[in-house]
């Protein structure tokens, strides 16, 4: 046996397809949360972390956008956690037992996702050991009902306890919300797919900084997006975000904010169409990019 390394050898399995990674030295974990039983459209976004992992061992390390590579700040990607089925409830108290570890160790915590009831147990986690945290959420939808089928823990309900938890929240890119919501939405923090038009990049980072304060926790839902760059979702609401005047804020916010933490949720592949799967690996690394991470 012997240690050399064949020539067309794949990357490592990991995202990014790293080399030589060690969660020790890693300033970010990522962790695969294929978790998707309160969808209630199109299911599948329990496959989205194992594509947005394959796209991502394609992707160039050197970045022209950022003239850097963001690798190197140490990206360990740990097991999938195993979903929790009997209830969202104890599903969200396993990522917030999960993401409290990664915090303790003095990791970013970067969740790949699955649905976005994940992000509730995140935000549980950092609640217990950060207070000073404002929430930035892109996402075609509120998903702020106080209940749905009968449960308060669900992707249609995730921000409404999210704000709960951290009052300043920011929504950037709805254009899908319920009734009772709309009737007593906050417009400055509620930016409406026209309020991100008419304000452009700059407009939207300076509302996000007049609206929040202390570090920030992303959760991006990929369905913020135009289905026509990004279809790969449960529920596709027409007339989004494009990627650039996503990338655009995220730098802009990146330059004046530290980040707490990130999720990634409902990529929902459709099979052997990999061009959403990419773009999402692309956006989450040029994400990484734009934050200082200490």
């Amino acid at each position: 046996m012997t240690d050399k390394i064949p020539l067309r050898s794949m990357p490592d399995y990991n995202l990014f397809g790293l080399e030589g990674q060690t969660y020790e030295k890693a300033k970010v974990a990522v962790l695969p949360v294929p978790y998707d039983s309160t969808v209630t459209y199109k299911s599948g976004t329990r496959e989205g972390p194992q594509a947005i992992i394959n796209a991502s061992r394609n992707i160039e390390l050197y970045s022209y956008e950022l003239e850097s590579d963001p690798s190197k700040i140490g990206i360990y990607t740990l097991p999938s956690m195993a979903p929790d089925v009997s209830s969202p409830e104890n599903m969200v108290a396993g990522v917030k037992k999960e993401i409290g570890l990664i915090l303790d160790d003095g990791k970013l915590p970067l969740m790949l996702g699955g649905e976005h009831t994940i992000t509730l147990g995140a935000l549980q986690a950092l609640k217990e050991r950060k207070k000073d945290l404002s929430i930035v959420q892109f996402d075609a939808h509120s998903d702020t009902r106080q209940e749905l089928y009968g449960t308060r823990y669900m992707h249609a309900t995730v921000m409404a306890r999210a704000a709960e938890l951290y009052p300043d929240l920011l929504q950037i890119g709805v254009r899908s919300v319920d009734a009772e919501y709309a009737a007593k939405l906050d417009k400055d923090r509620t930016l409406f797919i026209d309020d991100v038009r008419e304000l452009g990049a700059d407009g939207v980072v300076s509302r996000l900084l007049n609206s929040t304060k202390g570090s920030i926790y992303l959760t991006f839902d990929f369905d913020v997006l135009d289905p026509a760059e990004m279809p790969s979702v449960g529920t596709p609401e027409p007339n989004g975000m494009r990627f650039d005047e996503v990338l655009q804020i995220i730098r802009g916010i990146g330059e004046e904010k530290r980040l707490a933490g990130a999720d990634f949720v409902e990529l929902c592949p459709i099979p052997y169409l990999h061009a959403p799967d990419f773009l999402a690996a692309k956006l989450i690394y040029l994400t990484l990019g734009s934050f200082a991470i200490e």
